[in-house]
């Protein structure tokens, strides 16, 4: 299994911090880029999902819909997306902005270290547009995975349920992970909602938010590739006796 960062446990040993089996699953994560073609059973995705639906959400709207591609299905959607990336990949955008379009100082660099740190992990310079744009298509195929989820939410909806939809995508992947699967999430897939929608007859109310990649991974263990910043980086404590 993927394992927690060294730091992490000796820190939480130094501290004599109890370590919870939830603990492996939520450190052991991480964006599974090749799977292997072993099938997954419906009867699996359809745990996954029953025990994904107990996310919070406000006034328990449940803002979520999951499209369940595999075999003919998957590949048909695969096909189009790799041609549209292909040909038109310009005419093609989201219907949401992920990223500010000016981010400041701290988010900018964290981003550019993702670039630095994926691209060389891979041996693609950052200046190569040809190879990255090769990269991105893996996406489309959901990088060799058997099952890929396609998520939606209504568009009439506001932010707060965006909060919602984004913890039951986070428990998708760590109900996948506790049964032995690895996953991807994938905005990527939002960019060409007008080739999904009329394939997966989605709803004209129904806005595509991401995909998600799902299956066993080619290679399980792996060194973790980027760094999460330290709780003092990003947590006040308040009122603590020490």
């Amino acid at each position: 299994m993927f394992a927690p960062e060294a730091a992490v446990i000796a820190r939480d040993e130094a501290c004599a911090v109890v370590r919870s089996p939830i603990d492996e699953i939520l450190t052991g994560r991480f964006a599974c880029r090749e799977f292997c073609s072993a099938p997954v059973a419906r009867r699996t995705i359809e745990q996954i999902l029953r025990v994904a639906r107990f996310a919070p959400s406000g006034a328990n709207i449940q803002p979520w819909h999951v499209y369940v591609l595999t075999g003919e299905v998957k590949g048909r959607v695969s096909a189009a997306l790799l041609d549209a990336h292909e040909t038109s990949r310009d005419e093609h955008v989201s219907e949401y902005r992920y990223y500010a379009s000016d981010l400041p100082g701290l988010y900018l660099k964290r981003r550019q270290e993702f670039g630095r740190l994926y691209y060389g992990s891979l041996g693609i310079h950052q200046a190569d547009s040809e190879a990255r744009t090769r990269q991105t298509a893996k996406n489309y195929t959901f990088f060799g995975a058997p099952v890929g989820l396609i998520v939606t939410i209504d568009r009439r909806l506001e932010v707060g349920s965006w909060l919602d939809l984004g913890m039951f995508v986070q428990n998708v992947m760590l109900a996948a992970a506790g049964r032995g699967l690895r996953t991807c999430p994938q905005e990527t897939f939002a960019k060409y909602h007008r080739i999904l929608r009329p394939l997966l007859s989605i709803p004209a109310e129904q806005m595509v938010v991401c995909g998600i990649s799902v299956g066993k991974a080619k290679v399980e263990r792996q060194d973790r590739l980027m760094p999460r910043a330290d709780i003092d980086e990003f947590a006040t404590f308040l009122g603590f006796d020490d």
